[in-house]
């Protein structure tokens, strides 16, 4: 029996965009299909709009990890979190990315493409997708992130 591909979907802004192709290259040599979610060009866009496609997706369990990229990450962190399912770590070094996955069990990495360089970027994926959960404390830790105080 044939086993199928992991598939990550992907999505940037214009600042992000030369930087995902990079990683959606990397992503497919690694043997991982990929769903890129846009945007496909340098052009100035709205961040969300592409964004939401990974968040949204997550949620719903269709793709169990992806990655967002715009120019400080902050923005497509910000917008794939508003989603109960997703736990996104903007991660600029590949330490970051590690502890995201071990401690947290994050499902989605933001990369802040105008603040790192190309080989970092590639060693935050390879850490987010290569890194374990480490459960134990954490596990209660992690199960507390949506247990809003109102």
């Amino acid at each position: 029996m044939t086993q199928m591909k992991e598939i990550i979907p992907i999505a940037c802004d214009h600042a992000g965009y030369e930087l995902k192709l990079k990683v959606i290259e990397h992503l497919r040599q690694r043997g991982f299909d990929v769903k890129d979610c846009g945007t496909d060009s340098t052009e100035s866009c709205d961040y969300p709009d592409y964004a939401h496609q990974v968040g949204s997706a997550l949620n719903r369990g269709e793709y169990k990890r992806g990655i967002v990229i715009c120019g400080s990450g902050n923005g497509v962190q910000m917008t794939v979190n508003k989603y109960p399912n997703v736990r996104c770590a903007l991660s600029w070094t590949p330490e970051i990315a590690h502890l995201g996955r071990q401690h947290n069990d994050c499902n989605c990495v933001s990369i802040p493409a105008r603040f790192i360089d190309e080989a970092t970027a590639l060693k935050v994926v390879d850490e987010f997708l290569d890194t374990e959960f480490e459960g134990g404390r954490h596990q209660r830790r992690v199960e507390k992130i949506n247990k809003l105080l109102v």
